[in-house]
């Protein structure tokens, strides 16, 4: 029994496209299923070495629930590849200044470390308010629990 595994360009004109509110979302529900989305794991096409994803939008990002005291202990760090270059910022920071950012790492270390996580990134939009210049695609809204 043969297994014949769809083309790139079957795979295109499979592509569809997620809206997610975060309003009063937590963090890691947004971020999972975003993931889930990303690498195509709700297909049944799917395959780990193929990127059968589709496009996911996350609007009011800026509206999106931390639990517990993530705010004030989560740390997000980073070496600048200079001696001493270790940097560190609070989760509170992140979320005043950029809460796009904080959307973005929580799906990044959701996705695989591979090849495919570059591509699959590009297909994820992170916006503040709860609007999108997306329509032409007519999105579906995904309800999270």
């Amino acid at each position: 029994m043969s297994t014949r595994f769809l083309t790139a360009g079957e795979m295109a004109a499979l592509n569809r496209w997620y809206v997610i509110d975060a309003t009063d979302q937590v963090l890691g529900r947004v971020a999972t299923k975003a993931a889930t989305i990303l690498t195509g794991k709700h297909r049944p096409e799917y395959a780990p070495f193929l990127l059968s994803g589709d496009h996911v939008i996350i609007l009011n990002a800026e509206k999106i629930k931390l639990t517990g005291e993530k705010l004030d202990k989560k740390v997000y760090r980073w070496h600048t590849l200079y001696p001493g270059g270790l940097k560190e910022v609070a989760a509170r920071k992140v979320f005043e200044t950029k809460p796009q950012k904080l959307i973005r790492e929580a799906v990044l270390g959701m996705l695989p470390k591979n090849k495919l996580r570059k591509r699959m990134v590009k297909r994820l939009k992170i916006y503040l308010a709860g609007q999108h210049p997306h329509a032409a695609q007519m999105p579906e809204t995904v309800k999270l629990l």
